[in-house]
């Protein structure tokens, strides 16, 4: 049963990497232990007292090497170490972990090497590890700058935290810094929210990533609002808030390319635009997801069925084949986040010369002619209008071909 098993995984795992396109130039890596978990977290996290981490870090490296053995990468253009919260690893275990990234996946040296980081678990020495093992870019869960509204949603840190950490952060020289805030919590006003638009303004960071409070399954937050007990903003006060948003970091200087993003010229995320832009992407760790050559897989989520799985092989889950129409449709529904939009050049490269306007015509005019998109020079991209409703444009995609 043990040898049938192993044959099993082995056939699905030459399916997965056999590569029918160039190797992914993309990594993620998932650290999943965090300090505690918030009441909106529904991500593949696990308070860490008590947790195997060098039992973890061992099996981390042993998919790497299964990884790359596979599918040997070619020179790595963006890491992200995600979780989690990845910088709750203390300074050796960080200094080992990043000398497994280097061994497996080097990079010409212009990667972008972005870790998440909660504020208060950044101090100067483990600042100095992460800048000594690559890391060039920190995305900092700051979430709201206003205390009561941390504690509403179960974060531990406070805006003093936020402050010492960033100015660790610039002190070690790290001159690409990403903060992200949320609207839409619960008992949050518009003046909340531009309150703490204009503390994180007056950071002058490079980076801001502005989301709306989704209430998912498995959280605490989706216990109380089940029960009536989540005093939740209007559909109407949210909509200010973004537009709020928009305006203040425009006015700013601020590019907003993404929907949820805004960034310096020239700081937009790399690594994210990798997934907006439907590329491939080496996923490792526990949880972590995965696309290569058309091949989508999830890994284990537990920790210690993460470890075992390890030991016998790549610890895969699931694997899933993505057919080339999943694949278009998923082109439009995450290319249309981008403020820019999708590109005709880009998905007759992608699907070997395909036309995305026979392919998807009759939807893109259904679209265009309800005011929710808009021409390009080099295709379609969300208009005003369709930017306030993306989710019911991206939903047209589902299923579309």
């Amino acid at each position: 049963m043990q040898q049938q098993q192993q044959q099993q995984q082995q056939q699905q795992t030459e399916s997965r990497l056999h590569p029918l396109s160039p190797s992914p130039k993309s990594v993620y890596i998932h650290i999943p232990f965090c300090t505690n978990k918030c009441h909106y977290c529904d991500f593949n996290s696990y308070v860490l007292k008590g947790q195997p981490v060098a039992d973890y870090l061992d099996a981390l490296e042993r998919e790497m090497e299964l990884t790359v053995r596979q599918i040997p990468p070619q020179d790595i253009e963006t890491i992200f170490v995600g979780g989690g919260t990845p910088t709750v690893l203390l300074p050796d275990q960080m200094e080992r972990f990043l000398a497994m990234v280097r061994r497996y996946f080097p990079s010409n040296g212009n990667v972008e090497f972005t870790m998440e980081a909660n504020p208060g678990t950044t101090d100067e020495d483990k600042l100095a590890v992460m800048k000594a093992g690559g890391v060039n870019r920190i995305s900092f869960g700051v979430q709201s700058f206003n205390n009561e509204l941390l504690q509403r949603i179960g974060r531990i840190h406070s805006t003093d935290d936020v402050y010492r950490s960033l100015e660790n952060a610039k002190k070690l020289g790290f001159d690409n810094l990403s903060i992200d805030l949320m609207f839409g919590l619960p008992g949050q006003t518009t003046q909340h929210m531009r309150e703490s638009l204009e503390a994180a303004l007056k950071l002058d960071l490079q980076h801001y990533s502005l989301y709306s409070l989704k209430v998912e399954e498995n959280t605490l937050f989706h216990t109380l609002y089940q029960k009536g007990q989540l005093p939740l903003p209007s559909e109407e006060e949210e909509v200010e808030m973004f537009l709020m948003i928009i305006d203040r970091l425009q006015k700013e200087g601020y590019r907003h390319y993404e929907i949820s993003n805004f960034a310096r010229p020239g700081k937009e995320s790399r690594h994210n635009t990798t997934y907006w832009r439907n590329e491939s992407y080496y996923g490792l760790g526990a949880g972590a997801h995965g696309y290569v050559s058309r091949q989508r897989h999830i890994n284990v989520k537990g920790i210690a069925e993460y470890i075992a799985a390890a030991a016998q092989g790549l610890p895969v889950l699931e694997t899933e084949t993505v057919s080339e129409s999943e694949a278009m449709e998923d082109f439009m529904m995450v290319g249309l986040r981008l403020l820019e939009g999708v590109s005709k050049e880009n998905f007759a490269a992608q699907f070997g010369g395909a036309s995305l306007d026979v392919t998807f015509g009759p939807k893109l005019n259904t679209l265009l002619k309800a005011g929710l998109l808009e021409t390009t020079e080099a295709g379609y991209r969300l208009s005003e209008k369709g930017l306030l409703l993306g989710n019911e444009v991206f939903a047209e995609f589902v299923g579309a071909l």
